[in-house]
């Protein structure tokens, strides 16, 4: 993967899984976005399950909802006929109908993806259930349907039994999870080891059919089933499959071994709230975060404020963009009706030479992808955006971030400017404000512990040349 070193949130979870923490406690982390979290717990998973004899669902990554960056096609709701994106497994119909841009999309295949690219070289194979086709399609992926000998009679029990899963590791949405637990046959978490809940914070606030007391119910082990003998986790030869979770050893109970689902959770804003957590029902967790505080910026971003004429902002966003040239930028605004807008307006100023697009939640699922793999190639210089993109989406190169609208709390501030900076680059905030709004974002930004945001200044001169095209009627 071209990866000569790992990152500091990536060496801490390795010292807590593989390292002198043998798993010992689950894992609470809190790292800022593109600091390399789902290679830190992909990494000691995989190497882990690397010596298992028996494929089963062992792994079990959880993510709010699809990257809608992927190549799908589109479901409309039977009752307003709107695109919904095909997440009527995730979202009731009312939610997606009437909050499009309160969706927030989580990059599942690139999550996916950084498992592909490390579990089959240990014999490992991955699986995603996220809603991007049917459900017989997916589960034709996630089962293993015995070979039946034709002219045989066969009792249907006995083939239940021989169902087995077709992958070790398992990236899914809450919905289509539920979905499999419920009604696809040979599917089972009896077997698992890991449970990885990611954007912990999204995953925890919403209940999403109840998708995390079922999987703790289906997962959590009875007194009767605490062995002291570790053949007894061993699967039988002739028979369906015993539960072989990873031994550990709970403390208080005097070193008896006994089967534990190994919990890791993650965020970049991660909450330390004990009644949030304890939901999860974590054993002895152990919080690992970058800083001492819980919001926590990019380290190499610089983030710099820029004063407005309220009037006139527009201009100083054009003025902005014409400074940056042709670097790739990220533009937000508060709402899919003002990046329409806005984007619109962009594109009246010819003097800019600079291809600008928008996504939002008011676009086909077609016509956002198109759009953001052309941003992806550098062919789209500038993406007017709603907050659908301020959670996991990485897209490789972006500059700069600008927030068009003041982000109204921190989590968003810092889930945008997570856009750039990643991964150890360096990248720009910048966020257009009113006077009367400086106090308020410095007081913002304080949360995150930082105090250093100066004004980046555009010359009135070149406001003054923009103002004849604003006022002339064509924008």
């Amino acid at each position: 993967m071209g990866i000569s070193s790992l990152f500091p949130v990536q060496v801490a979870v390795w010292q807590e899984t593989i390292g002198p923490g043998l798993f010992e406690r689950d894992l609470c982390i809190n790292s800022p976005t593109g600091s390399g979290k789902t290679l830190s717990y992909a990494l000691p998973i995989v190497q882990t399950l690397s010596n298992r004899a028996v494929r089963c669902l062992r792994a079990l990554v959880v993510l709010p909802t699809r990257d809608l960056a992927l190549q799908v096609n589109s479901a409309r709701c039977k009752y307003c006929c709107k695109n919904i994106f095909g997440l009527i497994a995730d979202h009731s119909i009312a939610e997606m109908c009437v909050q499009f841009d309160s969706l927030l999309f989580i990059s599942l295949p690139q999550v996916k993806d950084v498992f592909a690219a490390i579990a089959p070289a240990v014999g490992l194979s991955v699986g995603l259930a996220v809603g991007q086709s049917s459900i017989a399609d997916e589960i034709s992926e996630l089962i293993k349907r015995p070979k039946l000998e034709a002219g045989i009679c066969y009792d249907p029990e006995d083939v239940l039994q021989e169902l087995q899963s077709a992958v070790d590791i398992l990236v899914a949405t809450p919905g289509r999870l539920m979905d499999h637990i419920n009604a696809t046959r040979g599917f089972t978490l009896e077997h698992l080891c890991y449970l990885v809940v990611d954007e912990t914070d999204r995953l925890l606030r919403e209940a999403y059919q109840a998708w995390l007391p079922t999987v703790l119910q289906l997962t959590r082990s009875d007194n009767e089933n605490r062995f002291s003998d570790a053949s007894t986790f061993l699967p039988s030869a002739f028979g369906s499959l015993k539960t072989i979770r990873r031994c550990g050893v709970e403390r208080g109970f005097k070193d008896k071994p006994y089967p534990r689902l190994v919990k890791m959770v993650l965020s970049a804003t991660l909450t330390q709230d004990p009644n949030k957590l304890a939901q999860l029902d974590l054993h002895h967790p152990l919080f690992l975060t970058t800083g001492e505080t819980r919001y926590k910026l990019p380290e190499r971003l610089e983030s710099y404020k820029l004063i407005c004429e309220s009037k006139l902002k527009p201009l100083y966003l054009v003025a902005l963009l014409q400074s940056l040239g042709e670097e790739k930028c990220i533009v937000f605004t508060s709402s899919v009706e003002s990046t329409h807008r806005l984007c619109t307006l962009l594109n009246h100023f010819g003097e800019l030479r600079i291809k600008i697009k928008e996504y939002s939640g008011l676009q086909r699922q077609s016509v956002r992808s198109k759009t953001l793999k052309a941003f992806r190639e550098g062919k789209i210089q500038v993406l007017v955006s709603s907050d659908a993109m301020t959670r996991g989406m990485d897209v490789e190169g972006v500059n700069n971030v600008v927030n068009y609208d003041k982000p109204a709390y921190i989590k968003t501030y810092i889930h945008r400017a997570g856009r750039t900076a990643r991964a150890g680059q360096l990248g720009r905030c910048f966020t257009l404000l009113h006077k009367d709004e400086v106090k308020r974002f410095k007081k913002l930004l304080q949360k995150a512990d930082n105090d250093s945001c100066p004004i980046h200044s555009i010359p009135s001169s070149l406001i003054e040349s923009l103002r004849p095209v604003y006022k002339s009627g064509d924008v």
